[in-house]
């Protein structure tokens, strides 16, 4: 239902505090990337490379959600404002964190279930004294900035399909910009545009067509036209499927008046299921780019025709002005899953230059004629019928979290990350009612493939955009690292997956500044300056697709996600509490009963239905619970009544009726008690008869 507390249509032209702030301010930040072009460049120096290491902490806040924490806090005059996992929304004094109010849109701990990773949110949007937060459930929803109350609220996805959205809304000439996500688990992407005052839908643009002959009734529908042209078969819209979900990536160019739209990964993932193997299947993995006031379309470029490798182009879009042989361009920059760093120009989409940023096996090279890749044929697995080590992974050579453009320096600052992992397509392949449909056996044993995560590697790597080439690396200790922050300082911020919160020197990457938050930090730094000081900010929570990354389960047991908001000063006193101690983990399985025969069907199971959040091969390192240790697998009725019965939905973990049958269930715990024991074993003969938690290697396929 849509909830109405002011029906006057916004405005067009420049905004007063609206637009024109968006801008232009240094010091707020006022939208996710603090400025329409994405650069995540503050123009603040008060924090330099000279005295960086006199950083610390001014004042933190927990947030007590014990989730991932995706967010990137933006302040305006003074207060700052954080979305959390769940979609809940919190407003701070910026100078000392005292809590201002909280909104919380309460989303049904059921819709996990349709959460490809994790139930983050990656940020709130501000205009003109309001606030705008897309939610888990797929509702879009404005909030008064100075009371936390709401103004409006519209479902923006169907209901009865797995849609969600984690990611932040941009406004844009007053409207309010969101896509969603869903491509895992089977949907079809949009982008929609909402009247800021009201909630109106303006228009939207689909990223995949629907049903052959049935238009749309939407901007997009000549587009829609066009792109059925490259889809073959009718599976994809039969399963209201397709993907392209646009649920991170956006960028606005006022001078073009273009917004630019980075789009999804297929669905599902195998092309073979999806399109009988044909067809570039526009406008997958693509930068679109349409006018902002109308969703018009202008331009696309697709990076990966006939994705089936979930290489999405979600990754942040940054816009720059460049020199390029001589001549000042204006360009859009892009270091997507696939491992290409790409430069294109931003006013007709024509790939000027792509290079490799990591280890790429999938192609060779850009073709800058055509613009498409020069593929490895044994890359496409659906069509071979054989497994194929790719690299990137599925999680990409870079993920979400963002990247940033200095100015100052010319580099692009990259969350880099190499990992490599295997693509097995699943012939008995059909879309299932509940959890992932990517047409592939995730996880999937590949005796002959070497262990994933003992040659995965993470690091901030400067990227010189304008000749193509690695300025500097620092290495981090694992993949799954922090977004990035640069600033007019001559410093760089980011976050690690282990923890720490580092500042390093923007031209060599000298390390200025450490310090340990006590959990997994993934998201974006920002900062901004109240009365003379400044500030930096972050959010740390572990969770999200990187959850494995973070490893809040060591050798001593599971340690406590404590997700919170971290600001920084010059000279900061604060100081976090003694981390919790960890909870000791109690491996005490039952027998083995089942034949071998049920314990394959078991993982078979597993593999396809609870692998994404409890860990693949059984092992969990991130928030969701490690089953081998579950009481639950000790008794088949409690078992069946946690799966099958809905015990747990309240916390997230819905009924699998849908999906599992009484026996297939019943084979998932014979698995994991299989699983147990093994471990029990293998810890008995590492530490004698001492039991705790090994280090089992998860692996993982997500977005």
């Amino acid at each position: 239902m849509l909830l109405l507390a002011n029906t006057k249509t916004a405005p067009t032209g420049p905004f007063p505090g609206g637009d024109a702030r968006i801008a232009a301010d240094d010091a707020n930040w006022v939208t996710t990337g603090r400025s329409y072009d994405e650069q995540r460049f503050s123009p603040l120096s008060q924090i330099d490379d000279s005295n960086a290491s006199r950083l610390g902490l001014a004042w933190y806040a927990d947030l007590n959600m014990s989730r991932g924490e995706e967010a990137t806090p933006l302040v305006v005059d003074g207060v700052m404002y954080v979305s959390t996992a769940w979609s809940v929304v919190r407003a701070f004094d910026a100078t000392n964190g005292k809590p201002l109010w909280t909104f919380d849109p309460a989303v049904p701990r059921s819709q996990l279930v349709n959460a490809c990773c994790d139930a983050v949110n990656r940020g709130v949007a501000w205009w003109r004294g309001r606030l705008y937060v897309g939610t888990l459930d797929g509702r879009l929803i404005a909030i008064d900035a100075r009371t936390g109350k709401q103004a409006w609220s519209v479902q923006t996805t169907p209901k009865d399909l797995p849609y969600t959205i984690t990611g932040a809304p941009r406004v844009i000439k007053g409207r309010v910009i969101i896509g969603n996500g869903g491509a895992e688990l089977g949907a079809r992407g949009f982008v929609t545009a909402y009247d800021a005052m009201s909630g109106r839908k303006v228009w939207r643009f689909y990223v995949v067509p629907g049903e052959p002959g049935k238009p749309d009734g939407e901007v997009s529908d000549p587009q829609m036209a066009m792109a059925r042209e490259t889809w073959s078969g009718d599976a994809w819209w039969k399963q209201k499927a397709g993907g392209g979900n646009a649920w991170d990536a956006f960028a606005y160019d006022p001078e073009l008046d273009l917004l630019y739209i980075g789009t999804g990964n297929g669905s599902p993932w195998n092309r073979m299921a999806r399109s009988e193997g044909k067809g570039d299947n526009l406008y997958l993995s693509s930068i679109v780019a349409v006018r902002p006031e109308t969703g018009e379309y202008v331009w696309h470029y697709q990076e990966v025709p006939g994705d089936e490798w979930d290489y999405t182009a979600t990754q942040s879009i940054v816009l720059a002005d460049l020199v390029i042989d001589g001549k000042q361009r204006k360009v859009l920059m892009q270091a997507p899953k696939n491992g290409f760093f790409y430069i294109l120009d931003r006013e007709t989409g024509k790939v000027i230059s792509a290079e490799k940023y990591v280890p790429v096996n999938w192609a060779s090279k850009i073709d800058l004629a055509t613009g498409r890749p020069v593929e490895n044929p044994e890359a496409r697995y659906s069509e071979l019928g054989k497994p194929f080590y790719g690299t990137p992974s599925s999680l990409g050579g870079h993920n979400w979290p963002p990247m940033a453009f200095s100015p100052r320096t010319g580099l692009v600052y990259i969350p880099t990350q190499e990992l490599a992992l295997p693509y097995v397509s699943d012939p008995a392949y059909k879309k299932a009612p509940l959890g992932y449909n990517t047409g592939n056996r995730l996880g999937a044993s590949v005796p002959q493939l070497t262990s994933p995560l003992k040659e995965a590697k993470g690091y901030l790597m400067a990227w010189d955009p304008v000749n193509q080439r690695e300025v500097w690396r620092a290495p981090r200790d694992t993949f799954g690292n922090g977004g990035i922050l640069a600033t007019a300082g001559n410093v760089v911020f980011q976050g690690t997956g282990t923890g720490f919160f580092k500042a390093v020197r923007a031209t060599d990457g000298k390390e200025l500044f450490s310090l340990w938050g006590q959990t997994g930090i993934l998201a974006a730094p920002m900062t901004y300056m109240v009365r003379g000081k400044q500030y930096v900010a972050v959010l740390a929570g572990c969770g999200g697709v990187y959850g494995s990354a973070c490893n809040l389960y060591g050798k001593d047991g599971r340690h406590a996600n404590l997700d919170r908001v971290l600001v920084f000063a010059l000279d900061g006193r604060a100081k976090l509490p003694d981390a919790p101690a960890a909870q000791a983990m109690v491996l005490d399985p039952p027998a083995v009963t089942a034949n071998a025969a049920t314990i394959a069907e078991g993982e078979r199971q597993y593999a396809l239905r609870c692998a994404v959040c409890h860990g693949y091969r059984a092992v969990s390192t991130g928030n969701q619970p490690d089953l081998r240790y579950s009481p639950f697998i000790a008794d088949p009725d409690n078992w069946r009544s946690v799966v099958l019965d809905g015990l747990l939905a309240n916390a997230g973990m819905v009924s699998f009726s849908k999906v599992l049958d009484h026996d297939q269930a019943e084979a998932i715990r014979q698995y994991l008690i299989a699983k147990a024991q093994e471990q029990r074993t293998r810890i008995k003969g590492e530490k004698g008869t001492k039991e705790q938690k090994g280090a089992d290697e998860p692996v993982m396929h997500a977005s």
